[in-house]
């Protein structure tokens, strides 16, 4: 089995080499085999069962993870309010006691 020393791009990258088929005329003698990539020796275009698979997983996923960016987001969001509550009751007690020692400093006997 005869091979060419024609790497493609995806060899740079660390992938399995792809080799380049040359024609008959080439040079070889009749007969002899040449290597191709992996992906060419299988059909060219994805079988359409496979693809309309792996688009339902991957739309299942998508959705899954948009309702749990939706659970967070509202929990989040609780969180906040209840903070805004803590603090408005905070709030309210601070002015109370402001208003309180201003009283006592302002009729204070001199």
């Amino acid at each position: 089995m005869a091979v060419t020393g024609e790497e493609t791009e995806s060899a740079a990258t660390g992938d399995m080499p792809a080799y380049q088929i040359r024609s008959p005329s080439s040079g070889f003698p009749p007969g002899v085999v040449m290597a191709a990539s992996p992906g060419a020796i299988h059909s060219p275009q994805p079988n359409t069962e496979e693809a309309t698979r792996k688009r339902e997983v991957r739309l299942m996923k998508n959705r899954e993870a948009a309702r749990e960016c939706r659970r967070k987001k509202k929990e989040y969001v609780k969180c906040l309010e209840n903070r805004v509550a803590v603090l408005e009751n905070q709030n309210k007690t601070l002015i109370e006691e402001l208003k309180a020692l201003k009283d006592i400093y302002c009729h204070k006997p001199e």
